[in-house]
């Protein structure tokens, strides 16, 4: 930040009420007798002293008393807000029962009606008012030694839509789970909105809206509102990873092109959607027996998502010694129109690298029978696109069918996984978006994965912060791809599971990580030499939310 920004933030120890305010250091009832004295906390505590574990099955206790997820969403959310070592440790303990409540599918609903339950500002919002001194406002942050960002502009968040500056609680989940799933200290953590405006006309007349209610910045306003806040970012916060999250397609692809070679620079929705659905693949293949340059895939949606994961594909074809435009016709598209193929006119630029010479069809199941896919995606955010018939003409194509429902939240999934097993005879390998539960069929469980890509942006940010890495090749996603598969044992697999259990998220973060630090070092896209010990230099980077010992180490921190 600007030197008057950083000497307006002397380092300061902080007692009593003070100590109790900061979420950073405050320990709750698990203060002990000697660090009370010592910080003048006696008397502004009850006297019975709680463990950390006591104090987890405290919030559990009061969290699953809650009648509904969004109930449970604020109260960890208020939780977050006093006590974040708590917070953590009562995430990454419940992580497979508290990650929907975080995260998809009940974050759609918090960033839905987040003007109404709004107690506490988290992060920095960057309004189209600030335009001309963002890094000033950025100057305000307390915390220097930001590793990684996630900026929205809220235009597209989840399927739900334009929901403007209430679209933060996405940076604030996903930072989240990059402290929970990976480690990364939450001091570290830095969630951006973009507000500049919403096109969503009941926010605009909505009274408890928290962002501007007014329209849009568009065209050369917008761009250079994003270039002055992306510069900031790289003059100010040169070793932040900056993660685009849920931007519009009009603007996710262009951006992630114009800033990728300038900064470490990824757009999850783009390239963590490709990576955690190619692992999905790699992992299906182990099932039927197939290899990848078999596969023929249909994507029923043509955003972001999926072009992102269909050039990943290609990159992966490549990898393994296709020509690019034959690995190109492995992947096939439909939008709102039909079958994208290259006799339509007024295609969008990122589509037209996968417009086939091929019939055109406006029906799903004619481009089933039409393309004859081994593998059909859904990333389309329309609720039960995928019918009986689309997936019973899946089942007559392939013995095993891939089927990937992946749109999020749950509501706007293209099938459940009930659907997908019962309709092919329970034959499909099957992953979704958001969670489901197990279904039983006719005395089988199957165990639904979950394409989330929790396991693939902590691991691949841990990776990018401990090789101080420059840039973020598309390469690194196919990179953490294979590192994920080759994690799920053959116990997942018995299961239909193609995704490693969520209790092992850490474990999977570090092994990400690893792969994709070692690539960077490779790739020669570091600012420091490689460690002796790659994997430990990548444990030691990973915090662990234990209470600190104030009697013997004071808690420092920044002044207002």
């Amino acid at each position: 930040m600007s030197e008057k920004g950083l000497l307006k933030n002397p380092l300061a120890t902080r007692r009593g009420v003070e100590l109790l305010h900061s979420p950073t250091h405050n320990k709750g009832t698990a203060f002990t007798r000697e660090e009370r004295d010592l910080l003048g906390l006696r008397g502004l505590l009850p006297p019975r002293i709680s463990s950390e574990e006591l104090q987890v099955r405290r919030v559990m206790e009061n969290l699953r008393a809650k009648s509904t997820n969004l109930e449970r969403y604020i109260l960890l959310a208020a939780l977050q807000d006093r006590n974040e070592n708590l917070f953590y440790r009562v995430v990454i303990d419940h992580l497979k029962e508290l990650m929907p409540i975080i995260y998809t599918p009940t974050v759609g609903e918090a960033c839905q009606k987040f003007g109404h339950i709004f107690r506490r500002p988290r992060g920095l919002y960057l309004s189209a008012n600030d335009k001309g001194s963002l890094a000033e406002v950025m100057d305000n942050w307390p915390q220097r030694d930001v590793r990684v960002i996630v900026v929205t502009d809220g235009e597209r968040i989840l399927g739900l839509g334009d929901l403007g500056a209430d679209g933060m609680g996405i940076p604030i989940g996903k930072l989240a789970l990059y402290s929970a799933c990976a480690g990364i200290h939450p001091t570290q953590c830095l969630p951006i909105t973009l507000d500049v405006g919403t096109e969503n006309p009941e926010l605009l007349h909505d009274p408890l809206y928290i962002g501007l209610p007014q329209r849009r910045l568009r065209g050369q306003d917008y761009d250079d509102f994003i270039e002055e806040f992306v510069q900031a970012v790289i003059d100010h916060l040169p070793q932040a990873v900056l993660q685009f999250e849920d931007f519009a397609n009009r603007n996710a692809f262009r951006l992630l092109k114009a800033y990728r070679d300038r900064h470490t620079v990824f757009n999850d929705d783009i390239q963590g959607t490709a990576s955690v659905t190619l692992a999905g693949l790699l992992s299906a293949l182990r099932l039927t027996g197939q290899h990848l340059k078999d596969q023929r895939v249909l994507f029923y949606g043509a955003g972001e998502a999926g072009i992102g994961i269909g050039d990943l594909l290609t990159s992966a074809l490549v990898a393994e010694g296709m020509d690019e435009d034959e690995a190109r016709t492995h992947s096939w598209f439909m939008d709102s129109t039909g079958l994208v193929v290259d006799s339509r006119d007024g295609l969008a630029e990122h589509k037209l690298r996968y417009a086939h010479p091929w019939p055109g069809t406006a029906s799903l199941v004619e481009a089933i029978e039409s393309v004859q896919p081994t593998a059909l995606i859904g990333v389309s955010g329309q609720p039960g696109a995928f019918t009986r018939e689309a997936v019973e003409t899946m089942s007559k194509l392939n013995d095993i069918p891939i089927i990937f429902a992946l749109s999020n939240p749950t509501s706007k999934s293209e099938c459940t996984a009930r659907q997908a097993y019962t309709w092919s005879d329970g034959r499909c390998i099957f992953a979704s978006g958001s969670p489901f539960d197990m279904v039983e069929w006719h005395g089988h469980t199957f165990v639904p994965g979950q394409a989330n890509n929790a396991y693939i942006f902590p691991g691949v940010g841990l990776g990018l912060i401990v090789s101080e890495a420059t840039r973020v090749p598309d390469e690194l996603f196919a990179v953490a791809a294979h590192a994920l598969a080759e994690i799920v044992t053959e116990r997942d697999l018995s299961m239909g599971r193609i995704f490693p259990s969520l209790a092992r998220i850490r474990e999977v973060s570090a092994h990400i990580a690893v792969a994709v630090a070692r690539r960077v070092y490779e790739l020669g896209l570091s600012r420091t030499a490689p460690p002796e010990d790659l994997e430990q230099a990548v444990r030691e980077a990973m915090y662990d939310p234990e209470y600190p010992d104030y009697t013997t180490s004071l808690p420092v921190m920044m002044a207002p």
